[in-house]
């Protein structure tokens, strides 16, 4: 692996761990349905275009039945769910437990697609998910009030997440990155409209959760969206999801910074707990690089 896939994974990983704290400053003031409709249009807006740029849109009408499931499991309602957890604990909370998402893609992946799991893969689901029980036994015993139903979101979401990836192994195998994201994307915006609309915030937001909601979509979505696939290309897939364990440390550190969120020694615990969970499920132990 070079220097500059290097950078660019440990780019990704701030990039994605900085969309919980956007969404935690602007959630309140939109709302989840207004805030997660922008985030997606500007994604979709972005990414629709590289798309007519590289070539290849006329494949978004062909596959639109499972662009437009994989836009349901894989943006609209995961956001959505993550969007309101934001309302009650904090970005980095929210960011350690997305960090179980590769965890549900394993689960998914054996009871659906029949994904055979290794011994090493069922340890680390266990101890991934052993990891969330010790993040939500800390986050009642600082008396976060809704935290379990915040985590639970956040688990739901996850799944979604897990749901997503193997609908779209089963489904959109061969297809081009970057016509998945885009239909997936362009998909949501369309699904999320009416409910954006009935849920418009009544007061104008303030600029700060304007400037936050276009960064979801632009940085978060369409930036990140391109820098991924480029490094699926370059590097492979087994080697580009490894961003993952580094999206709660950097969820953690950016609340730390901008929102003087505090990083207690039970966040900290179940993050390692989990990411040592990711490791042995996906493999990443016993790949070694």
């Amino acid at each position: 692996m070079m220097h500059r896939d290097r950078f660019e994974l440990v780019l990704l990983a701030a990039i994605w761990g900085a969309s919980f704290l956007f969404m935690r400053v602007a959630a309140p003031e939109f709302g989840a349905f207004a805030l997660v409709e922008l985030r997606v249009a500007i994604g979709a807006l972005f990414l629709v275009v590289v798309l007519f740029w590289r070539g290849g849109a006329a494949e978004l009408i062909k596959l639109a039945s499972p662009l437009t499931v994989v836009g349901i499991f894989g943006s609209a309602v995961p956001f959505v769910l993550f969007a309101y957890a934001t309302l009650t604990i904090t970005a980095g909370t929210a960011a350690v437990v997305n960090a179980t998402a590769p965890l549900f893609a394993a689960v998914v992946g054996y009871v659906w697609l029949r994904d055979r799991l290794r011994p090493a893969q069922s340890i680390g689901l266990a101890i991934g998910f052993g990891g969330v029980l010790l993040l939500l036994w800390d986050r009642i015993a600082l008396n976060v009030e809704g935290a379990e139903w915040a985590i639970g979101a956040c688990l739901a979401a996850t799944l979604c997440y897990g749901l997503a990836v193997n609908y779209t192994k089963k489904n959109l195998t061969g297809v081009a990155p970057i016509i998945n994201a885009a239909g997936s994307q362009l998909a949501a915006t369309i699904l999320l409209l009416p409910l954006a609309v009935i849920y418009w915030p009544t007061q104008s937001p303030s600029m700060g959760s304007w400037y936050s909601a276009a960064a979801l979509g632009v940085v978060c979505i369409g930036v990140a969206f391109v820098l991924y696939f480029r490094l699926i290309a370059r590097i492979g897939p087994a080697r580009a999801i490894t961003t993952t364990y580094l999206i709660p440390v950097f969820g953690m550190l950016w609340g730390l910074a901008f929102l003087h969120e505090p990083i207690s020694a039970g966040m900290i615990a179940a993050c390692a707990i989990i990411i040592v969970g990711i490791a042995l499920a996906t493999g990443g132990l016993r790949q070694g690089k």
